[in-house]
């Protein structure tokens, strides 16, 4: 029998659930450990995903001292973050951290000290990365059918907050400062939890054609409305790379504004449908001709996430396989969402 990564998760809400049925569907991971202060969610993942319970811990640093456990899924809320992973580290454990990697720039400045020392097995949380479809759109871009990268569009937003009262008038829902989303201190606002992808996926394509430097990387703010508890709720801005590449980048808890994004360069462009899932189409557009290009992807990005980082755990790389969203690029996207968020040029 093929060995399989043991698999824990720190935070048991609704995107472990979603790792956790993924991690079911793959042939080298399996999750052996479970953490939550939540007992009533222990025990629900328990007996969905056949945990034993000498594996179900109520105390977070429980699952991360557990020898058994080789790798830790962080999913708690991002202001959790850095804690956690530096617990992992000293624990010596391969980390996944879900999505932002941390609450600001300040915190991932902090472990790169570490990741100095000692090159931690570290990945982002940005499951779409292991889609098939964004290997499609690697190979285009490598191909450089669409020519020399001139520019990139990405957005990424719904509509969680407007509403129509009964005169037809539209209104903002209240908005709970207990709700992560809205709470300043729990890292919350739609920059940090929709426009990181968007930002990320901008440092994927950048890197394709340039080495990125921070020092390089210039933010622009060009949009943002607030809500009532402070944290915002749209915004939009624009990002150069290296002073040739523009990108412009767009989110929104306010607008049904989906998940398209768009390459261009001298050639042509490349236009995704659906970046983040992967549900839909590429179009490559060359010379007014479309061409449409569908995956023949058979499971969720989650379930590609897990399988690609199990294997280059399992090939025993210091780092994890391409494309992946590993240290260098968390540390540069964590830079880019404080420079949008706070307006720094």
């Amino acid at each position: 029998m093929n060995r399989k990564v043991n698999w824990g998760i720190i935070g048991l809400g609704n995107i472990a659930m979603n790792f956790a049925k993924a991690s079911q569907l793959t042939d080298n991971a399996i999750l052996k450990g479970i953490s939550s202060k939540n007992k009533k969610k222990i025990s629900n993942f328990k007996e969905l995903f056949s945990v034993k319970s000498e594996y179900c811990f109520n105390k977070y640093e429980d699952l991360i001292n557990c020898s058994e456990i080789e790798a830790i899924y962080i999913a708690l809320p991002n202001s959790m973050h850095y804690d956690f992973i530096v617990k992992c580290i000293e624990a010596k454990k391969k980390i996944l951290v879900e999505k932002p990697a941390t609450k600001n720039f300040l915190e991932i400045k902090s472990i790169k000290k570490k990741y100095n020392i000692n090159k931690f097995f570290y990945s982002e949380g940005f499951m779409y990365f292991h889609h098939p479809q964004i290997l499609d759109v690697i190979q285009i871009l490598k191909k450089k059918l669409i020519g020399n990268l001139i520019s990139i569009k990405s957005k990424f937003g719904n509509n969680i907050l407007k509403k129509k009262n009964f005169l037809g008038k539209e209104t903002l829902k209240k908005q709970d400062i207990n709700n992560r989303l809205f709470n300043k201190d729990l890292g919350g606002g739609v920059i940090l939890d929709l426009g990181c992808y968007t930002t990320s996926f901008c440092i994927l394509v950048v890197s394709l054609y340039f080495d990125l430097d921070i020092n390089k990387i210039k933010v622009k703010t060009n949009s943002k409305q607030f809500g009532t508890t402070g944290v915002e709720i749209d915004s939009s801005a624009s990002i150069s790379f290296n002073n040739i590449i523009n990108a412009e980048v767009e989110t929104s808890f306010i607008r049904n504004i989906g998940s398209e994004s768009e390459i261009i360069g001298d050639k042509g462009k490349l236009l995704i449908r659906d970046t983040w899932q992967g549900s839909s189409s590429i179009n490559l557009i060359l010379d007014n001709q479309n061409k449409e290009i569908f995956n023949d992807a058979k499971n969720n990005c989650y379930y590609y996430q897990i399988k690609n980082i199990s294997n280059s755990i399992l090939n025993k790389m210091s780092k994890p396989d391409q494309p992946i969203m590993d240290f260098e690029k968390s540390y540069i996207n964590m830079s880019i969402l404080e420079k949008w968020k706070n307006n720094e040029k």
